[in-house]
């Protein structure tokens, strides 16, 4: 007699999105080519809003998810608090890229930026300049372990990562669920997926920044004694390219640092 299937613990496809092009984004790309200490933006990080093009990509990715066929749209979609990915968010829902038409965004703050501490605002350089013992310090612990003072590590996002996803396969068990949120959260939810280790979670960063608006999605079928997630897409630029949106892929502060 064959085993019989378990039943699935996990959503049946969970969508990841990085919020679009923020004001912060451009205000860090400009302070780095002018070599400048700090990011120039005096707004706290999680009010910093999207940009105009951050707003067009957002836009972008609705009219995507709103082309797909109802039974691949997200039926559920969270959001980290930070004002850029709720407005991303926001975008998809009015565009109807939630299958039933427009919903609530849930917000989760488990899902939020990761904390960049005294770093918050520095440009590299001015973080080598201002806390050089820092600097040396996580140059020799590496980004994953590091903790800037009054911040986070990866890992630090690794553990509340684990618990979001303990409460999405608690309340959204089969559903498909879409998230909302920032570079370092995409990464670090491949490692808690994939059960990679440090190495090569690092390895997918240096590869490449997530892009504004990029998508990815994990499937999970289910086997005979587990729900093993697949790896659907990685960093899709699809829905840009086709809405004529442009493609970018600044890093968040620290956040992309190589």
């Amino acid at each position: 007699m064959q085993p019989q299937p378990q039943p699935s613990h996990w959503p049946q496809r969970l969508y990841l999105v990085r919020h679009g092009q923020s004001q912060g984004n451009v205000a860090r790309d400009l302070s780095e080519a002018q070599g400048l200490a700090t990011i120039g933006i005096d707004t706290r990080d999680v009010d910093v809003p999207l940009s105009p093009l951050g707003h067009d990509q957002a836009n972008a990715a609705g009219r995507w998810f709103a082309a797909l066929p109802d039974h691949e749209k997200p039926e559920v979609i969270l959001s980290s608090p930070y004002l850029r990915a709720r407005q991303t968010a926001q975008a998809i829902c009015e565009a109807g890229g939630l299958a039933g038409g427009r919903a609530r965004t849930i917000v989760d703050e488990r899902l939020r930026e990761r904390e960049f501490g005294v770093f918050d605002g520095l440009t590299a350089l001015g973080i080598r300049q201002r806390y050089p013992e820092e600097a040396a310090h996580r140059a020799r612990l590496g980004k994953f372990y590091h903790r800037p003072p009054g911040g986070e590590s990866w890992a630090d996002v690794i553990l509340r990562l684990r618990s979001a996803m303990n409460s999405i396969n608690l309340h959204y068990s089969g559903r498909r669920v879409l998230i909302v949120c920032h570079q370092v959260v995409v990464l670090c939810m491949r490692y808690v997926l994939e059960e990679l280790d440090e190495e090569q979670i690092l390895a997918i960063d240096k590869s490449a920044d997530i892009l504004n608006c990029g998508i990815c999605a994990f499937d999970f079928a289910v086997q005979e004694l587990d729900c093993a997630p697949r790896l659907a897409l990685w960093n899709h630029s699809a829905p840009l390219e086709e809405q004529g949106a442009p493609v970018t892929a600044a890093p968040d502060q620290m956040a992309g640092s190589r």
